[in-house]
């Protein structure tokens, strides 16, 4: 039977967690983070994350979900104060059912798994957490094998990124790099292994609209920062560039609504190749 502790005061344990709701730094320290939803912590259960301790409130009547959650996951559980689970749920209104303290992975690019069909993301220096999040959910829905946040960023895993994957993060490899050297020495890497990728940068001024490039291919998709777009740095190691036709008055997409779109394109000329060869 996993060890139970009660916590009803804002004490030393409690802060630390609280902590994590705000501070990078505090996350990396601890090596852990903060979920909350049935469908981002029976995701990260059944992807195999280290789940560290399960938060809840004893008094109150649990769902089956919970009571299940509880009986077969091998994680300290903890019995705290509903206002308490309400502080580290971040929630005015109603208290999280259940709350995981999750472990973090290693920001290892091996995690990513690269083959014949492989796609992937790289997000350049995002500033916003919702955009990551969203980026990694919509790599997830069209069939990308990992994402990659490169330079000075927002943080995967904070909570509002956390939030915005709906569970998506613990599916899809998501990895932190400083920047192009590591990614680069990655690609070389797989390069040599036999997977020839293909650096494709998301830009207004593309070298081919997205529907006239192949995105059958090996690609590793770069999608730049929310106000400048990618680097220039990383716009010199794309070996192409497409653009997403738009019409109306609207100059240019949010990151991650463009990031969706060239996946949803890459998604399509998948499933298209595919019946045809049948």
């Amino acid at each position: 039977m996993p060890a139970v502790q009660r916590i009803t005061s804002r004490n030393a344990r409690f802060q630390l967690w609280e902590a994590l709701l705000t501070n990078r730094k505090k996350r990396n320290q601890l090596g852990e983070f903060l979920v909350q939803g049935v469908r981002p912590i029976s995701l990260a259960v059944e992807y195999g994350w280290p789940i560290h301790a399960l938060l809840y409130d004893e008094r109150r009547k649990l769902s089956g979900w919970a009571q299940e959650l509880l009986r077969t996951t091998r994680a300290e559980r903890v019995v705290m104060a509903p206002e308490l689970l309400a502080e580290l749920g971040e929630k005015t209104e109603g208290v999280p059912e259940v709350i995981a303290v999750v472990g973090l992975p290693t920001d290892d690019l091996g995690r990513i798994e690269v083959g014949g069909d492989f796609l992937g993301v790289l997000f350049d220096r995002p500033t916003t957490p919702g955009n990551i999040g969203s980026i990694i959910r919509s790599a997830d829905a069209f069939g990308a094998h990992g994402m990659i946040i490169s330079g000075h960023a927002a943080d995967v895993y904070d909570p509002k990124s956390v939030r915005a994957t709906t569970g998506s993060l613990f599916s899809l490899p998501s990895v932190r790099v400083p920047g192009p050297n590591e990614v680069m020495a990655w690609v070389k890497q797989q390069r040599d292994a036999g997977h020839p990728l293909v650096l494709v940068g998301t830009d207004e001024k593309g070298d081919a609209d997205v529907y006239d490039f192949d995105l059958t291919q090996p690609v590793l998709l770069m999608v730049g920062n929310e106000t400048t777009g990618l680097s220039s740095a990383w716009r010199e190691l794309c070996d192409f560039t497409v653009s997403i036709p738009m019409t109306g008055a609207a100059s240019s997409l949010n990151a991650a609504n463009a990031a969706t779109a060239v996946l949803y394109e890459a998604a399509r000329q998948r499933i298209a190749a595919g019946q045809r060869s049948r």
